[in-house]
């Protein structure tokens, strides 16, 4: 039998690093503080300090901080609610009951209609509530009803003072320092991914190379994903760092930059696919720009004398003139960020300075499913329902325990990606802390008369549990939740009590909270990826067709960035069908949009003749577009996009010899612009199913 299991490096304190050291010790000394507060203050149920200093517990200050607000304003708005709710319904039940599961409802939507900041505040605001409520179904004092939520309030401001005391003692790593290593990353990697579409295995017509094009598809999906994801990092990066909460503004500009630079590349791609001759010499001089840029050899004037190696010689060759036009743009936006990070980074007040008027640019956008908020709340509502007609009927004691659980389980998990993974390592932990908080409680605990060696206990025991989280991924949710619920089990009070029967009917009623929630999520299943593919595509049918009207509803980088965030939505979809189909229709409709809002930069007479013109064209193939699903002799649901050949072919052909025919007026930017459009519409025709698969179609959604 083999023993090296007990080796101290093999342990999880032999193991850590200095970092994941730090971050134990805090967390066990926060929860122990804030247990410790909580007693000395003589409050309520001292445990949901414990429990709140737990959930706010987060790697970087940023996190800390912004966590904690929600949590401050999700708590007080919850406890507000449960005061109004309870007090004005303690002497009908049911009208209790609806209210309540009215108010869960509500908070699930809001939840999961928005991110950050405020769906974890009302997140807070729903269970708060739940906590709060459930508990004071047989008061009938409103007096004490307002001693108890005030309690709830100061134990949870209690957690939240005591970890962000303990991380001010013991500071982590700077959200700013990740922040801007991150955006420098962004930077390389949108080289790298310019230089894998300009690669000529990946647009030559006569290479056919299905590799290359998967790699091109996964690079696009990791490129627009880590993007936004650094949007949850300026947000974090602000609370902890006082230059860059002043340099926010610009923060946001630069991201907002490198999803421009995306869609250049993208843009790009696109011309290189439908040139019918580009010169022999461009793809070994754009792979020399792109290594420029990474060993950050250029400024303004050797980058304008490399651009001028691969401008065209000849006035009426209005492909080359339209791709040499991008290119340039993107290489000066490229360069133009490169500065406005490195002046960012820097501390001097030069640099500082050089950073100019602050840009004025729209937030990035995130997409809402307000379909899906919707079903959300509707699922809350009919399982607490249904979980308090149970409690009502059975007379069960301890069914508060059971709706507060249900509550919880079902807001956080109607956020979720993945619920019913989250549902079932809930339900294990809950199995686990039953045995084991009984083994502490009625075999260790019962023999501790004092708070000190409590204390040390606890400490000790926190910090191995927050040592396992960081160092096992595959259990880092559970080792979470245990930590989270470990408060609950516990129960500590002062005086404590050792009650076997109140103990064991306090587990099971979790236990069947969890049940309840794992039975409206299978009953009410959340949208499958197919769906939400679907309606995201709908949507983005719909506002680029708002976008072509003369007052659009959203700028230009408002309506880039929210495109971007509907693709990303299922980037991490096994539904290859559905995810490549919204990757292809989000490409085009941007790409579309681009030229379109490009043209509206131009106040010439031709040009806005042309604009009317293209407008008219693009807004008839937009419009002709039908997204549904449809089921197939295969068994199989797939996407289904379909367009009217006749419409879709007489537009190509209009934007065609609409740029032969400005190419002999001599407009060769006009004329490019148009091509650029005909190159971009041309991908619709990937998208579309075969023809002989539509023959089988047999019903259709």
């Amino acid at each position: 039998m083999s023993f090296h299991w007990l080796e101290w490096s093999n342990t999880p304190w032999g193991k850590a690093t200095s970092f994941q050291w730090r971050y134990a010790v805090r967390n066990g000394l926060a929860l122990t503080l804030a247990l410790y507060v909580a007693l000395l203050l003589q409050l309520d149920q001292p445990y949901w300090a414990l429990t709140s200093a737990a959930v706010v517990s987060f790697p970087t200050f940023g996190g800390v901080i912004s966590k904690s607000l929600g949590r401050v304003f999700g708590s007080l708005i919850g406890a507000y609610a449960a005061y109004h709710i309870v007090g004005y319904t303690l002497s009908d039940p049911w009208l209790l009951v609806f209210y309540m599961s009215a108010w869960m409802a509500l908070c699930t939507y809001v939840a999961s209609h928005y991110e950050n900041n405020v769906s974890y505040a009302f997140s807070l605001a729903g269970y708060t509530a739940a906590i709060i409520g459930y508990s004071l179904v047989n008061t009938t004092d409103t007096h004490l009803l307002f001693e108890v939520t005030q309690a709830r309030v100061c134990e949870v401001i209690v957690g939240i003072l005591s970890g962000g005391i303990m991380m001010m003692i013991l500071p982590s790593t700077s959200d700013g320092v990740t922040l801007i290593s991150t955006l420098r990353q962004m930077q390389t990697q949108l080289l790298d991914h310019f230089e894998l579409l300009s690669h000529p295995d990946a647009y030559h017509p006569d290479v056919i190379n299905p590799e290359m094009n998967t790699k091109i598809r996964l690079s696009h999906e990791i490129v627009i994903g880590k993007i936004l994801s650094m949007n949850l990092l300026r947000i974090q990066a602000y609370w902890s760092h006082y230059q860059l909460r002043y340099q926010d503004s610009y923060l946001n500009h630069l991201l907002q930059q490198q999803l421009q630079m995306t869609s250049h590349i993208s843009g790009l791609r696109r011309m290189l696919v439908n040139w019918p001759h580009p010169p022999e010499h461009l793809a070994a001089v754009i792979q020399e720009i792109l290594q420029g840029f990474k060993q950050g050899e250029f400024d303004q004037y050797s980058l304008s004398k490399k651009l001028a190696e691969i401008k065209s010689t000849e006035n009426s060759d209005y492909r080359h003139h339209a791709f040499w036009s991008r290119f340039t743009k993107f290489c000066k936006l490229y360069l133009r960020s490169s500065e406005t990070l490195q002046s960012i980074e820097s501390t001097s007040q030069g640099q500082q300075r050089a950073l100019g008027v602050i840009p004025k640019t729209s937030r990035v956008r995130r997409h809402t499913d307000t379909i899906e908020a919707l079903y959300n709340g509707f699922r809350t509502f009919i399982c607490l329902f249904c979980c308090c007609a149970f409690w009502i009927t059975s007379q069960w004691e301890m069914g508060a325990g059971a709706a507060t659980l249900a509550a919880v389980s079902c807001i956080l998990n109607a956020t979720s990606p993945a619920p019913f993974v989250v549902i079932s390592t809930m339900f294990r932990s809950v199995l686990l802390l039953c045995v084991a908080i009984f083994l502490v409680k009625f075999g260790l605990m019962i023999q501790i008369s004092t708070f000190t060696p409590f204390a040390i206990l606890l400490f000790i025991t926190i910090t191995t549990m927050e040592l396992f989280k960081v160092q096992s991924k595959k259990n880092a949710g559970l080792w979470a939740l245990l930590i989270v619920f470990m408060g609950t089990f516990l129960s500590i009070t002062n005086p404590p009590t050792y009650d076997y029967g109140s103990f064991v009917n306090t587990n099971i009623s979790m236990i069947v909270g969890i049940l309840f929630s794992a039975v409206a999520f299978n009953i009410f299943r959340p949208s499958s990826d197919r769906r939400k593919g679907l309606r995201i595509a709908k949507a983005l049918r719909r506002d680029f067709l708002m976008q072509l009207k003369r007052k659009p509803i959203m700028d230009n980088f408002e309506f880039e960035s929210l495109v971007y965030n509907r693709i990303n939505r299922l980037s991490q979809s096994k539904d290859e069908c559905t995810r490549l189909g919204l990757l292809r229709l989000g490409v085009v409709t941007l790409n579309c949009h681009l030229i379109v809002w490009q043209f509206r930069d131009l106040h010439s007479k031709e040009a806005m003749a042309v604009s009317r013109d293209i407008q008219a064209n693009l807004y008839k193939v937009i419009d002709s577009i039908k997204i549904k699903q449809a089921w197939f002799t295969a068994n199989d649901w797939q996407y289904h996009y379909s367009h009217d050949e006749n419409i879709f072919n007489e537009s190509l052909a209009n934007l065609l010899a609409l740029s032969e025919s400005l190419s002999v007026k001599n407009q060769m930017a006009l004329a490019g612009m148009c091509w650029r459009l005909y190159c971009c519409l041309l991908q619709l025709k990937q998208v579309e199913l075969p023809q002989d698969d539509k023959q089988f179609e047999l019903q259709v959604e």
